[in-house]
């Protein structure tokens, strides 16, 4: 039987957009996400979220879907759009009063609320009429959103988290373009994170200076990173092992424990990346109560010496492959999800420990972590999710090891509670443990739901052969 410690936290994730619906009721305006899934062929099947798994009007609903898993926390995302149409000017008391319904229907089941303050839907009115994530003076509209969030729900949310995954939107949203805003560019991703570094540290400070000497909440942000193993035991190969973690997770993470980007980073980019001022890294050190850490897969890494050319993969490198130099690859050997990332548990492990010695082990929560199968009812109305099972076995054990090995992990967040909608693949990927039937948006366990409420149960688990 693996053990966890005591007050280790089990929670499980999902997002405002990916969820809610409802997308032009109660004073919301449209996000980037609304419009860029609006435009044919953005999205699988051309897909959008105007409905999404309507959790808007079915909150309750999900709270005890929640409540019936025994879940201790559950992190979701606030809709900006939802609280403050245009982002600039005046709230929106229904928007504000959802939210104010979900969180105190959480708080009666005894379910902690964790709020996620950004998951990528910017107010499409940010975008158009201030170049959203581009202008420098996005910092200061983002805090006093903040600001909004702290002054309605602070007195009962204690865990804030200002930012999710800003790598997803500075490389998928501007370099890949394959996100919203849908934009390709070799510099844009640089400014685009400089700015959400910058607007993460201005809502910290505004946080920290006005609330939580009196709400005694934590805050911080929450970054995605895949483990990258060398390719070969080569010293090339481990240094770019190295580089693609630091050009990956150093980026977001450097500026809030060391003050500035990773010097790899300084090296390679020179004026292509922007600068801090003084004043700056004095506000982003130190910025975050926690380490919020999303993980999903592992590649190989190799270097790919300049002057070489290389075709561009099936993994990519995030659009910025000219600045790192980094060739990834899966081994064969290795199964996958549908999304086709390599399972590699151990790569949850080494990454965890790799944040342990850089960071100083900082109190670390995984507010990320799971897969997409294809999932189907059989005869019985029962949805058998096996691979789904072993994938979490294996990545919670590669934690309990971690933490057997001095990580100070502290709480686990499934991805996601319900299939939902999955951002450019639209329905066709399943991560839920809840099945959601589209056409009549019922809700069903998965068994993963079943064995996830069991660990919760017993703060632990049998792993099985």
């Amino acid at each position: 039987m693996i053990q966890f410690p005591k007050d280790f936290i089990w929670g499980s994730a999902t997002s405002s957009y990916q969820i809610e619906g409802a997308a032009m009721e109660g004073g919301r305006a449209w996000s980037i996400w609304d419009a860029h899934a609006h435009i044919p062929g953005r999205t699988a099947n051309n897909d959008h979220g105007d409905v999404a798994c309507d959790h808007y009007h079915r909150y309750k609903e999900d709270v005890k879907l929640m409540a019936d898993l025994g879940l201790k926390a559950y992190r979701f995302s606030i809709s900006w759009s939802r609280i403050q149409p245009d982002g600039q000017g005046a709230v929106n008391p229904e928007g504000i009063q959802f939210y104010s319904n979900l969180i105190d229907e959480l708080l009666s089941y005894g379910i902690t609320p964790w709020i996620t303050l950004y998951h990528w839907d910017l107010p499409l009115a940010l975008h158009t009429e201030k170049d959203g994530w581009l202008n420098p003076e996005i910092a200061d509209y983002f805090a006093k959103y903040a600001d909004i969030c702290f002054t309605h729900f602070g007195d009962r949310v204690h865990h804030w988290i200002t930012h999710n995954e800003p790598w997803v939107v500075a490389i998928l949203g501007y370099s890949a373009g394959v996100f919203a805003p849908g934009r390709k560019s070799e510099d844009e991703p640089y400014i685009v994170a400089h700015n959400i570094l910058r607007s993460h540290a201005k809502a910290v400070q505004r946080y920290r200076e006005k609330y939580q000497p009196a709400q005694e909440g934590t805050i911080g942000i929450t970054n995605n990173c895949d483990w990258r193993e060398p390719l070969s035991d080569k010293p090339e190969d481990i240094d770019a092992a190295q580089r693609a973690l630091e050009f990956f997770l150093g980026w977001f993470t450097d500026p809030i424990y060391f003050g500035d980007y990773p010097a790899v980073m300084r090296e390679r980019l020179g004026d292509r990346l922007p600068q801090f001022s003084e004043e700056e890294k004095k506000l982003l050190i130190g910025s975050s109560d926690f380490f919020g850490l999303n993980h999903y897969s592992t590649l190989l890494a190799a270097d790919a010496p300049s002057g070489v050319e290389v075709e561009n993969n099936v993994y990519g490198n995030g659009g910025i492959f000219a600045d790192q130099r980094v060739l990834l690859t899966a081994d064969p050997e290795w199964k996958t999800t549908a999304m086709r990332w390599p399972i590699v548990p151990l790569g949850c492990q080494k990454l965890l420990e790799w944040i342990r010695d850089r960071y100083d082990n900082p109190p670390i929560y995984i507010t990320e972590n799971g897969c997409a199968f294809d999932d189907a009812k059989d005869e019985n109305g029962e949805v058998r999710d096996t691979d789904r099972i072993h994938f979490l076995e294996g990545y919670i054990d590669a934690c309990h090891q971690a933490i057997e090995n001095g990580v100070a992990l502290k709480g686990y967040f499934v991805w996601s509670l319900m299939d939902n909608f999955e951002w450019a693949q639209g329905y066709s990927k399943r991560f839920g443990i809840h099945y959601v039937d589209y056409e009549s948006l019922e809700r069903t366990p998965k068994h993963s739901a079943h064995w996830y409420r069991k660990l919760i149960e017993n703060n632990g688990f049998k792993l099985s052969q």
